[in-house]
């Protein structure tokens, strides 16, 4: 069963509580997301550790309710 969105950004809020999350479906199906990811915690680990942090966060639903999931971390930008 596919996962929404709303399920798929609480579950990365939950996991990197400061994240600010952005889910888009790419595909209209409910199964191809990408996930735009800005968090402090982000700050100081490259682009693989910060995916293996959200990937943590998912729960391992990564691979079974969620099928793909495109995504682009960053930490926040000074203003």
């Amino acid at each position: 069963m596919p996962m929404n969105p709303a399920e798929i950004e609480e579950l990365i809020k939950t996991g990197i509580p400061d994240a600010k999350v952005t889910i888009e479906d790419l595909r209209g199906d409910g199964d191809h997301y990408a996930a735009y990811i800005v968090s402090e915690a982000f700050r100081g680990k490259n682009r693989v550790q910060q995916h293996q942090m959200v990937y943590s966060a998912l729960q391992g639903r990564m691979g079974n309710e969620l099928h793909a999931l495109a995504l682009q971390t960053s930490v926040p930008t000074e203003e």
